[in-house]
């Protein structure tokens, strides 16, 4: 029989779903909460209930935002002719804080990873299929299509990172072949270390890695 109260327990059990929280963390906060006063749950209830309402994903490049297309995508000031690839929005998060990337983005939703069950079908490679014929078919009709289309890919330096990163690459390969646009592939540069996470990386690296990108 628990000594905690299934409320409680309820709580524990929500936060512990959360990723990187474990036990303790779990029962801390839930314990905060248990002596903040009642405004503060609300508040955090509240916040939570308005983020699944008010977000969308950007058709453009699969990011949460506020609105479709995201803002990124809506700014004409970027560069439409560069289109980096990432896992996630916080991957997004943490580039832009780099400061130095101006181009677009698409957030694949993941990486393939064989152990877990996920190949390119669960990730949003058709999208980004489409995304890219789109710029280029965009190129066409404003008569740049003698410029060059860059793919940053910027999956993390893991195994699956790596293993998405090649499927990328083979990719735009496969969709290059036939026409009269040129597509190359980068791939950011060792300036994040084996097995990070760019959601964790700092700026200086970000920064590094993204200026010493090389052509796969």
């Amino acid at each position: 029989m628990s000594v905690l109260p299934k409320s409680v327990e309820k709580v524990i059990e929500a936060f512990g779903r959360l990723p990187g929280v474990g036990p303790k963390s779990a029962s801390r906060m839930a314990y905060f909460f248990l002596r903040a006063p009642k405004e503060r749950a609300e508040e955090l209830a509240e916040a939570l209930v308005k983020m699944k309402e008010s977000t969308v994903r950007c058709s453009l490049c699969q990011n949460v935002a506020d609105s479709d297309p995201c803002g990124i995508c809506a700014d004409s000031s970027r560069n439409g002719l560069q289109i980096c690839v990432v896992e996630e929005p916080l991957d997004v998060v943490a580039i832009e804080s780099a400061g130095i990337f101006r181009g677009l983005y698409f957030v694949l939703g993941g990486v393939i990873s064989p152990a877990d069950g996920i190949g390119p079908e669960e990730l949003r490679m058709r999208e980004f299929r489409n995304r890219l014929k789109d710029i280029i078919s965009g190129a066409s009709e404003t008569r740049n299509i003698e410029e060059t289309l860059e793919v940053v890919v910027a999956t993390n330096p893991s195994l699956e990172g790596e293993a998405t990163a090649a499927y990328v690459f083979d990719l735009v390969k496969t969709l290059r072949k036939g026409l009269d646009f040129e597509i190359t592939v980068s791939r950011l540069a060792r300036g994040l270390p084996t097995g990070a996470d760019l959601e964790y990386a700092d700026r200086t690296t970000l920064k590094k890695a993204l200026e010493g990108r090389t052509k796969m």
